[in-house]
């Protein structure tokens, strides 16, 4: 997939490709489910991709019960934003997707955040199902709203991050505390007890370690980063693209909206280039998790426009 590709420079070319990721058996009505008695209304007062269900009398298009629903950007624009969000690997600023699209600030960046949405991650297989490895880390960030300035990471946002070394798939959670009883539920919620759980020496982890199958874990402040097949190499690696990403792209972000800038470097990462998807295959895996997230504008804070 090229930026000169048609459905991003024609609607009806990007209607047809969003209907063909997401009625790959033909149209499906989003109120009732019926999938044969429905009709396409072609007449000259009827806009582009109108479908009526004979079942439930009820109009509707691709983008009805999406992230894109309601719209008045073109669709070519929106398939171009995303995949300048999904090929760009530590992501694109609202304020480039603004230049390139021709469109407001206040747009891209509510556009970005739509996207995000559609990144969110809705699979609920526990990691290391099988008896795999899995690495657990967590990292820290900007400044939580309310805390003074300290030294160390008291004041900073904090991150806990999981990453199946198997399928190589990664998620991310805003948490507010790093103790045991905090994060356990968290990680025995999306890591199989089969799993062989791999840590640094950090005591939460301790805690809770001997719960799994297998838990191994690397003392960073003895100079240890790894023994053989324990390590935490591979999260840390996902943390430095974060990372990079948060601090050289985007520059700001506020905790309201981390947990979508996390959606969005989990997806990327996840379906990255070395696991054999390509711009235009995680583009369309974008597009295929449109339905059934929606996104308005008044869900978001308006003061942080970043």
């Amino acid at each position: 997939m090229k930026l000169d590709n048609p459905i991003f420079k024609d609607a009806e070319k990007a209607r047809e490709h969003l209907e063909a990721i997401n009625w790959p058996h033909g149209p499906v009505c989003p109120h009732c489910g019926e999938t044969k008695n429905v009709t396409r209304l072609k007449g000259k007062s009827h806009r582009p991709g109108l479908i009526q269900c004979n079942t439930c009398t009820k109009n509707f298009t691709v983008t009805v019960g999406t992230v894109f629903e309601r719209s008045k950007v073109p669709l070519n624009k929106w398939l171009l934003a995303t995949y300048l969000l999904s090929s760009s690997k530590k992501g694109m600023s609202a304020k480039q997707i603004e230049r390139m699209l021709g469109v407001t600030y206040k747009t891209a960046w509510f556009m970005c955040h739509r996207i995000r949405e559609a990144m969110r991650d809705t699979n609920t297989t526990p990691m290391g199902s099988g008896g795999g490895a899995v690495e657990a880390d967590e990292t820290f960030i900007g400044k939580e709203p309310g805390k003074k300035t300290k030294s160390g990471y008291f004041h900073k946002m904090k991150v806990l991050s999981l990453v199946d070394r198997d399928t190589g798939r990664s998620k991310s959670m805003v948490v507010d505390s790093l103790k045991a009883p905090d994060i356990a539920p968290i990680v025995f919620e999306n890591v199989s007890r089969e799993a062989k759980l791999m840590t640094d020496e950090a005591s939460h982890y301790q805690a809770i370690g001997f719960q799994y199958a297998n838990h191994e874990s690397v003392n960073h402040s003895k100079g240890e980063y790894g023994r053989g097949i324990v390590h935490t190499n591979t999260i840390e690696g996902y943390f430095s693209i974060f990372k990079r990403g948060m601090k050289g792209i985007y520059q700001h972000c506020d905790k309201a909206h981390l947990h979508r800038y996390l959606a969005e470097f989990d997806f990327r990462y996840s379906n990255r280039e070395a696991l054999g998807v390509n711009d235009g295959e995680r583009t369309d895996r974008v597009l295929a998790g449109i339905r059934g997230k929606r996104l308005t504008y008044r869900r978001t804070d308006k003061a942080a426009l970043a």
